[in-house]
């Protein structure tokens, strides 16, 4: 597995969307440690960046996060096999909503009966750093 590649899953969390002087709602379609595909109306352009609020099963809270969008369907269908949306990474997200998109991720895979190897990533992401250097020493 490629280092920067996480374990992602096919989830719906609600998003709301800030960016430049505009607010809108999305839908995750994939989400991972790294980023989500927002499924909405009208995605923006590459590169724009912008501050995602996002409403995670089991978070304390919503979590928020920047973002910078690097692939967007802006004209493009919008069927189930192309949606319509935009592919963000995070550019800043606190380790603490980090650590609740891996939990819910880690719970939905394990329901759908991935195994257990590809799945190492997250937990790993869930581990405080005090629990990893107890495991290395």
């Amino acid at each position: 597995m490629n280092i920067h590649q996480f374990s992602k899953a096919k989830v719906k969390w609600s998003v709301v969307i800030q960016a430049h002087d505009r607010s809108m709602d999305g839908v995750t379609w994939n989400v991972s440690p790294n980023g989500l595909f927002i499924r909405c109306a009208k995605p923006l352009r590459l590169y724009e960046v912008c501050n995602l609020t996002i409403d995670v099963p089991g978070a304390e809270g919503l979590v928020e996060a920047s973002a910078e969008v690097v692939w967007s369907n802006i004209f493009g269908q919008d069927d189930e096999a192309t949606p319509r949306g935009m592919g963000v990474r995070f550019l800043h997200i606190s380790s603490k909503d980090r650590q609740a998109i891996a939990k819910e991720l880690l719970q939905q895979l394990k329901a759908e009966k991935v195994d257990p190897s590809e799945l190492q990533d997250l937990r790993t992401i869930m581990m405080g750093k005090d629990e990893i250097s107890s495991e290395a020493a």
